[in-house]
């Protein structure tokens, strides 16, 4: 048996290091399979630091057998699809093309938001600093250092290309901005978490809920992996998806004077908007 556990946790590493090496163009390759004109439970999928779409291939299949709408987004980075960029400017990328997908399509029920490790960042961003709580109603993260993670510093070095990196280490300058003030209470906000977590050791995974209804921590067995293809961690999540359905209030509306994080600008000094690709 120990032999055999040992042959399994090999062959997981195999199939990160292989996805890890994938070209840019393979490893974010995603089949468009959402009609956004016909969406009424919406899931946008947010994955985590040096990841890719990929990532979600189990998660997104057993969500649409579940009957959700899921799509994921490019956001930028090492090749255009591992997500290296900084967590504000992420968000901001995030906001841009969530708000280009409802201006086309208008009858796009309210948004789901599901974050993987950073993702799970991002999207906590975008909700309470970019005005992203007039579009969603709840937001789940898994395995999320909230409150930042050590492995940061073993990333220094990549410091330099990825300000997110800083940004994740514990006691931030990002962080403290980001906690600051309260979680909106028009969403829902479930942190889904584990002791085995090494990339969001325990407690960083917790969240501060003020005893408030509408802040959650769920605790489940499991290593970081785990979080998108434990078949336990995915009936929670479940459970956690329906109770934003049930219990979150719904505010929607236009964000046309929003901003934040670091919109490129053209030569001419014009504000640009980022792409709005979406899978």
């Amino acid at each position: 048996m120990k032999l055999l556990r040992i042959i399994r946790r090999a062959a997981r590493q195999v199939d990160e290091i292989a996805a890890a090496l994938e070209l840019p163009g393979t490893a974010d390759r995603i089949e468009k399979r959402t009609d956004f004109s016909n969406c009424p439970r919406p899931v946008l999928l947010l994955h985590g630091f040096f990841a890719s779409r990929r990532t979600f291939d189990i998660l997104e299949r057993r969500l649409r057998r579940d009957g959700y709408g899921v799509f994921s987004l490019r956001l930028g980075g090492l090749g255009g699809a591992f997500n290296t960029r900084g967590i504000d400017d992420v968000a901001d990328l995030v906001r841009a093309k969530v708000e280009r997908i409802y201006a086309r399509n208008p009858g796009m029920g309210p948004l789901t938001i599901v974050g993987h490790s950073k993702g799970g960042l991002v999207a906590a961003y975008y909700v309470k600093r970019l005005g992203g709580w007039r579009r969603a109603r709840a937001v789940v993260t898994l395995g999320t250092p909230h409150h930042g993670t050590p492995l940061a510093y073993l990333g220094l070095p990549l410091g330099g290309v990825s300000r997110s990196v800083w940004q994740m280490m514990p006691g931030s300058a990002f962080l403290e901005r980001l906690h600051d003030g309260p979680w909106p209470a028009q969403v829902r906000l479930a942190s889904i978490w584990s002791r085995r977590d090494g990339w969001a050791p325990f407690p960083s995974g917790v969240i501060e809920t003020h005893g408030l209804p509408h802040l959650v921590n769920v605790e489940v067995k499991g290593d970081h992996r785990t979080f998108v293809t434990g078949k336990r961690v995915y009936e929670v999540l479940l459970r956690e998806l329906r109770a934003g359905e049930a219990e979150a209030p719904v505010v929607r509306g236009p964000l046309t004077a929003m901003r934040g994080g670091r919109a490129e600008r053209p030569a001419n000094g014009a504000r640009k908007e980022p792409g709005t690709d979406a899978a």
